[in-house]
């Protein structure tokens, strides 16, 4: 498909889900077990001592859903998962909210980091070989604040540690990197630089923008079950 923009990335998702009777968690869940299946795909490309260590920063919203579902399906195939809240967890709603539940049911590691300091930030990030940035998603506009401006960061150091006996992660953003506008490319003071984008359904018209790719990394574009007859019918209204 062609790029798309932020209300018609807004518009798929809205029309999946009244005119096509998807629910809104199981695009969810494809988008987070897609984007779990490519990080371990990519993970086995480096030489990593078992277990692989992933840390996910989540954001209030459904791109932190995300990656609540990330963990799980990460989780399942073998990875020591260590989840970071840049927000209440008591904030979450909706589809976003099941997912932290199940987490939580499931045992995974969670650590709600919304009022740290970024050398908590920093301290929770050490030793990972993936970074997962789950704090905002296409939907975002303006310049991060708070937990998720420190999150990034904090994120953003750990791509380049500084000491002796630092050791670099690789940083994964779901959908889009956050701090990145995704109509326009440009990026705020603080946004995520990622090595690797898994976006959903379509590239993002602002990838194309110069200079994006420094913060998007890699482009993947992953699938979350939406009919192929709602993509075309996006694709050709132009």
């Amino acid at each position: 498909m062609r790029p798309l923009t932020r209300d018609q990335v807004r518009a798929v998702d809205l029309r999946a889900i009244g005119e096509y009777s998807l629910p809104g968690i199981v695009l969810m869940e494809n988008a987070g077990r897609n984007a779990a299946h490519l990080l371990m795909a990519l993970a086995s490309l480096a030489r990593v001592d078992p277990p692989l260590r992933v840390a996910i920063a989540c954001g209030r919203g459904n791109n932190g859903g995300d990656g609540f579902v990330i963990a799980r399906h990460l989780e399942n195939l073998g990875a020591e998962i260590k989840l970071l809240l840049a927000c209440d967890p008591a904030a979450y709603r909706g589809d976003a909210a099941v997912n932290h539940a199940v987490a939580v049911r499931a045992g995974i590691a969670i650590e709600p980091l919304e009022s740290a300091p970024a050398e908590a930030w920093s301290a929770a990030l050490v030793g990972s070989d993936w970074i997962v940035d789950a704090l905002l998603g296409t939907g975002s506009r303006g310049a991060p604040r708070g937990a998720v401006a420190t999150a990034i960061r904090a994120i953003n150091l750990a791509r380049n540690p500084r000491g002796p006996d630092s050791r670099p992660g690789k940083i994964f953003a779901v959908d889009i990197p956050s701090g990145l506008d995704c109509d326009t490319g440009l990026a705020a003071d603080e946004c995520v630089h990622a090595d690797v984008t898994a976006t959903f359904v379509a590239r993002k018209i602002g990838f194309d923008a110069p200079g994006a790719g420094a913060f998007t990394g890699a482009v993947y574009v992953l699938d979350i079950g939406v009919p192929r007859r709602l993509l075309n019918e996006t694709d050709a209204d132009g």
